[in-house]
């Protein structure tokens, strides 16, 4: 590529040659006008020259010209032709020449004969501003480029790069030859080169060449300057400008959106394969393999190089973005490297019990410690010890703790990666977001972190030390009033912060990149901005839950257990500042449609904070929940799992207070679960026997050891997939992670035992129904099904019957019904006789009883 084969030459006009050369003598000719002027009162007389002003035809009629040379008392005289310039030549005066049409014969004869011409524009500029007329060894018409330094490529017609020089000069600017840093515009008429890569690194302005001539057309308007950035940004050269664009491996959504974005940047498009694309786009996460065998013109680069592009508003350099094929890595801990294929069963046992443990000690492990900017994180004074008995209380103090600190990194994350980026001056391009927006935001996002950063610092203080008796609830007493200050601004302005985000986002590409290229980060976990700024709005609420939790497990004679119950209430003060009115009435009511749903479901469900996500229908594979082959239904809410099984026979419907009637309870409750129980996520592999099953590793905070839920999901509307990414995002956002993919681990079913072969099948069936059955005769067996009290009634029944007192009818009543319980007092331990002995007294009570009742 000639980036600057004309310049280069020498031939014919000196206008094509580096300014740098008269600008020496323009500072040397100032240098010395100076010196002249200062030794002015010097005894030895030196002959004075006087600057006159010649008006050249058209501009000796022009009224306004005439009265700015009065104002800055400048001689002038009038002339109409070149040959009366020979007449007014003298030694006495500098003539300098006023000429309306720098391109007529007139100033082509003055320009030979080396005079001083400037235009009106300079004249009325002087005059309006109380300053001299500027020196200039070149003719200069208007100061629209004055200051400017402008270098040049990618020109191959000599004329076309004469002529955009000679422009510049006329205009005042300064033209360079070789790019460095004092180049302030580069004029390129292509996107290659070394110094448009150079331009691009220093983040110079990269203009079309018809810039320069649409400054020259507005040359006469006085005030304007050809650097103002409303003026120069309609000439910038688009990031995308010579390039022809295809995407591979985006969902269409995002490649519509990124083809509207390819043109706006200058650019085209065409289908992937296309013989004259520029640049191959690839979705590095999802496109292991292309479909074909690139050329080698192709650009094959990542998302990144399109998004960085239009962020910085200049080509990216290509080779730090190239696409390279990925060998898919094998998983560092898989989970199917620790299969069970022993056939001793307590061997089963214990490495099941040993792959449990392992992946709860990696739930435990903190995402962000690599990423986190260090001007916002300090380094932990000791590891969390682990106590020789971990009390219930210290598994919730450690919890709180861990998701505090989550929380303060992701904070931190907020403030490093796209406030103080948004805020930094000298942006390549300009300023992204404008400070009011900014503020708008990220609001007191800063306040928050500073004020959570010395809660988690203090509540590190007192885990590394921990006691018993410290108090947890003094620390959030201590910083009470400062959350009362910092959160409700926040979260009242929250819904206005993301409407910001998104009108910013569809008015302004450069902020779309930015998001763009700052949510791919790993310190995101892949969430948005908006999703990240929500945490705040989340957070208090799940600090009161975990305080609550940690009063429960909390002795009465603990000091603290008042200490938390007036922290919680400071929290409860902060939470009735913010706006009430944000609340979701339509959460609410699923929330209400779950509890009537589900008999015996929890009343703290009901919460301001919470909202159902999603409902997935299952079937129970192993012990827990339930047993195996029951059918499961889980309510997943944003901090909480609902588990409920299908009753086995439903009775009678519910009326509301209203009125309604509703239909009757079809769901039995099981188990609220909060979702930083859950450890991780189980993704367990399609076999020939094991069809669309997933598994939750729980670990409850007063249980020793790991719990496993195994369930197949029975519903085809949700995607397997779907579902897990969905509960591991809400889990992660519980515990205040942003790595919510972490939690998802591969598995083979024969690891954890997991199958789905004969669910459905009639031999299946047959033994769920012969459990029920066995469970039923064993409740009707139990000793404990007999109530004391009655127990009590029919052996003073016995008593007084026994004294010879005659019964009332109550009385005869209650004995016909009971006679049979008076029986079994009377029957020793079953420890104590043997099993044959013991079922035969059994059936011979439960006889007896039936007679008594009929």
């Amino acid at each position: 590529m000639a980036d600057d084969s004309a310049l280069a030459s020498t031939t014919g006009s000196t206008s094509l040659a580096d300014s740098s050369i008269f600008d020496s003598k323009v500072a040397e000719t100032s240098k010395e006008n100076l010196f002249i002027r200062s030794t002015s009162c010097v005894e030895e007389e030196m002959p004075q020259i006087e600057t006159r002003v010649i008006l050249v035809q058209e501009s000796g009629k022009q009224e306004e010209l005439i009265r700015a040379l009065k104002e800055i008392k400048l001689p002038f005289v009038k002339m109409e032709s070149v040959e009366e310039f020979k007449s007014l030549d003298s030694p006495e005066f500098e003539n300098v020449f006023i000429v309306m049409d720098f391109q007529d014969s007139v100033f082509n004869e003055l320009y030979k004969a080396d005079c001083r011409v400037i235009g009106p524009p300079v004249v009325l500029n002087c005059a309006e501003k109380g300053e001299p007329l500027p020196f200039s060894c070149r003719p200069l018409y208007c100061t629209s480029m004055m200051n400017l330094v402008l270098c040049f490529t990618g020109f191959r017609k000599k004329e076309e790069l004469a002529r955009l020089v000679t422009l510049v000069h006329h205009m005042g600017g300064v033209i360079r030859k070789d790019f460095n840093s004092k180049v302030t515009h580069l004029v390129a008429n292509c996107t290659q080169g070394e110094k448009f890569r150079v331009a691009v690194s220093l983040g110079t302005p990269i203009m079309k060449p018809e810039w320069i001539h649409k400054a020259w057309e507005r040359r006469n308007e006085q005030d304007f300057c050809a650097s103002v950035d409303d003026f120069r940004n309609e000439f910038k050269v688009p990031p995308f400008q010579d390039c022809i664009l295809s995407f591979l491996g985006f969902s269409d959504e995002e490649k519509t959106n990124m083809e509207e974005m390819t043109k706006m940047q200058g650019g085209n498009c065409l289908p992937v394969g296309d013989e004259r694309c520029t640049h191959l786009i690839v979705e590095e996460n999802i496109v292991k393999e292309l479909p074909f065998e690139p050329s080698k013109k192709l650009y094959v680069v990542k998302q990144e190089w399109f998004w960085g592009s239009i962020q910085m508003d200049a080509r990216a350099g290509e080779t730090m973005y190239l696409y390279e094929k990925a060998n898919t890595p094998e998983l560092k801990k898989s989970v199917s490297l620790l299969s069970l294929n022993t056939p001793n069963s307590n061997r089963k046992r214990r490495r099941l019990k040993e792959t449990l443990a392992q992946l709860s000690r990696e739930a435990d492990l903190s995402p962000f410690p690599p990423q986190t900017p260090k001007s916002c994180t300090k380094s932990s004074k000791n590891s969390t010890p682990v106590p020789s008995k971990q009390s219930a209380r210290w598994q919730v103090a450690k919890e709180l703790y861990q998701t505090e600190s989550n929380y303060v990194n992701i904070l931190a994350t907020i403030i490093q990666l796209f406030q103080v980026p948004l805020e930094e001056e000298g942006q390549r391009g300009g300023p992204i977001l404008a400070p009011e927006e900014i503020k708008t935001i990220f609001g007191s996002i800063p306040d928050i972190f500073d004020v959570h950063t010395k809660i988690k610092d203090d509540l590190e203080d007192l885990i590394v030390n921990w006691d018993e008796s410290k108090s947890i609830g003094d620390i959030f007493l201590k910083y009470s009033k400062d959350l009362v200050k910092i959160y409700p601004p926040f979260v009242n302005f929250f819904e206005m912060s993301k409407e910001t985000i998104i009108k910013c986002e569809k008015q302004k590409p450069r902020f779309h990149a930015f998001l763009k290229i700052n949510q791919a980060k790993p310190e995101c976990g892949r969430q948005s901005l908006v999703e990240l700024l929500i945490r705040p709005v989340q957070r208090l609420p799940s600090i009161a839950l975990l305080l609550n939790d940690l009063k429960k497990h909390t002795f009465e004679e603990n000091p603290d257990k008042s200490t938390l119950e007036k922290a919680i209430e400071s929290l409860k003060e902060v939470m009735t500042h913010i706006n009430e009115d944000k609340r979701k009435t339509e959460a609410q009511r699923q929330i209400f449609d779950v509890v009537y749903e589900v008999d015996g479901c929890p009343a703290n469900l009901l919460s301001s904070h919470r909202s159902l996500v999603q409902r997935v229908e299952t079937i129970s594979l192993g012990e827990h929940p339930c047993d195996r082959g029951e059918q499961v239904t889980l309510f997943l809410f944003n901090d909480c799992l609902e588990i409920a099984r299908k009753r086995h026979k439903v009775i009678g419907t519910f009326r509301s207070p209203h009125g309604q009637t509703r239909p009757p309870a079809s769901l039995k409750h099981i188990h609220l679960m909060p979702l930083s129980q859950i450890k991780k996520v189980l993704d367990i592999r399609e076999t020939e026997d094991c069809h669309n099953a997933f598994a939750l590793l729980v670990r409850p905070p007063t249980e020793q050891a790991n719990v496993l839920l195994s369930f197949q999901m029975t519903s085809e509307e949700l995607p397997k997939e779907n579902w897990l990414k969905m509960l591991c995002r809400h889990v992660a956002n519980t515990i205040c992670k942003a790595d919510a993919e972490n939690l998802i681990y591969t598995a083979d079913p024969e690891s954890f035992e997991v199958n789905t072969k004969d669910m459905d099948s009639t031999l299946s069936r047959a033994s769920r129904a012969i459990k029920k059955t066995s469970k039923k005769v064993t409740r009707a067996f139990s000793f404990s099904k007999t109530p004391k009290r009655a127990l009590r009634r029919a052996l003073m029944a016995s008593q007084s019957s026994a004294e010879g007192r005659s019964p009332s009818s109550n009385e005869k009543h209650v004995m016909s019904r009971l006679a049979s319980t008076s029986s079994l007092a009377g029957i020793p331990s079953p420890s104590l006789v043997s099993l044959p002995a013991f079922f035969e007294r059994r059936s011979h009570t439960l006889s007896r009883s039936t007679t008594h009742l009929i």
